[in-house]
């Protein structure tokens, strides 16, 4: 069936399609949840709005949604996160899909006040957001939709700060679930799954190796220690950077150099940002870099490399590779930027792995289905998901790769509950 999207070319579809499938293939925790949890008539004639990076794991959630009875819509937080294949193909699922690689900033924008629109047009709905795209449309231009939506759950680590800076401000006006503070969420895909893909993006972008390079990770939260963890097992020198003395302690004991950012600078090769801040890397960093020193950024916003500063420090710029900028600054050297200073592992790649997403839509998919049904009564504030249900999603997919816990009998219960010997 298609649906009333809008999309680049449908005519991308059967690529999309085949992706899409393969993600299904490999997300036996999501597939479980779907046959367990979603059939039960919660999601029946509810919008559930998405601001996700469209690829095909978003893309199989949104079908997963819809198969149990809700109208879903969706749109990318922005146009370098779209792979238009996928969305052409969703719309041919009958999926509602806004969302074209073309798009400016202004048009991408509306592509999710369009999802809004759509989702709450008569009916309740939930959201399902990342860096709080459509949490922030419905609360400044789109008011009139506030009474329709029972509660919005959120993807990112940025996106959860802004939520509860709204919460602190008293101006949240519907209940949230921080998907993103899940343990089966940020353990491993924050983790895990950033330490992966952006490495990969890295190498397969640029075609250079990691072993014996010198790589700076500036944060050590859990994108930075995932992206750690993985250079080093490729053979990377790692240093961190950090602001916090006791995560940079964290990371010294983990075995890293840690020094300030400016120091850092002056013996580094590979460059990540994992901060989820502005102005990590500005024109002072740049100016004590070496000839040939690679830029990405992995964190939840677009901010953390000074990419502007960047361009007004150079004298020119061409794409040398496929998202790979090479920027000539004014004394001769020359530095490249990966995936525009933007998310490397999705402007740059095709994300995170299939299994560490099929765990975090799993929690998504269990978030919106508990906002759906509860979110009427939960209070105006910022909430973690009930333990149970993330101690049930990482039950399924112990399940799903043939291994389990023990359980404490009702004597280790007691001892462990009380005070007494």
């Amino acid at each position: 069936m298609q649906s009333e999207s809008l999309v680049r070319d449908p005519s991308l579809a059967p690529d999309g399609h085949r992706k899409i499938d393969w993600a299904a293939e490999h997300s036996p925790v999501l597939n479980r949840v779907r046959d367990e949890y979603l059939k039960d008539g919660t999601f029946e004639g509810l919008g559930v709005g998405v601001s996700l990076p469209i690829e095909a794991k978003t893309a199989y959630l949104t079908v997963v949604l819809a198969e149990a009875g809700a109208e879903v819509s969706v749109a990318s937080p922005g146009p370098f996160f779209v792979q238009d294949d996928v969305a052409a193909a969703l719309a041919e699922r009958g999926v509602t899909v806004y969302a074209s690689s073309e798009a400016d900033p202004a048009e991408a924008d509306r592509e999710l006040e369009r999802v809004l629109d759509r989702v709450a047009d008569g009916r309740d709905a939930v959201l399902i957001d990342d860096r709080a795209g459509l949490t922030r449309l419905s609360h400044t231009t789109r008011r009139d939709l506030l009474p329709r939506i029972r509660g919005a759950s959120e993807e990112t680590t940025s996106g959860v700060a802004k939520f509860k800076a709204m919460e602190r401000e008293g101006i949240l006006e519907f209940p949230t679930l921080a998907a993103n503070d899940a343990r089966c969420k940020y353990l491993f895909d924050n983790r895990y799954g950033t330490g992966q893909s952006a490495i990969t993006a890295i190498m397969q972008n640029t075609n250079l190796m990691m072993g014996g390079k010198r790589l700076v990770v500036l944060g050590y939260g859990w994108c930075g220690k995932g992206i750690a963890r993985y250079a080093m097992g490729l053979g990377a020198r790692v240093t961190v950077c950090e602001v916090d003395p006791v995560r940079g302690l964290e990371a010294y004991a983990d075995g890293f150099d840690v020094l300030p950012a400016l120091e850092a600078c002056e013996g580094g090769e590979i460059f990540i940002t994992a901060t989820g801040s502005t102005d990590v890397l500005t024109t002072e960093h740049f100016e004590r870099m070496r000839e040939g020193a690679i830029l990405a950024n992995a964190g939840g916003v677009d901010v953390e490399i000074d990419v502007d500063g960047l361009r007004e420090a150079s004298s020119g710029s061409r794409e040398v590779r496929r998202n790979v900028e090479e920027f000539a600054l004014g004394d001769g050297r020359k530095v490249y930027l990966v995936g525009r200073g933007m998310v490397v592992n999705l402007t740059a790649g095709d994300g995170h792995p299939v299994e560490i997403m099929d765990l975090t839509f799993a929690i998504q998919a269990l978030c919106a289905h508990h906002l759906a049904r509860s979110g009427h009564s939960l209070e105006n504030r910022v909430h973690l998901l009930p333990k149970e249900i993330d101690d049930e999603v990482a039950r399924i997919k112990l399940d799903a790769v043939g291994m389990g816990v023990d359980t404490l009998t009702p004597e280790q219960e007691g001892f462990l509950a009380g005070w007494r010997e």
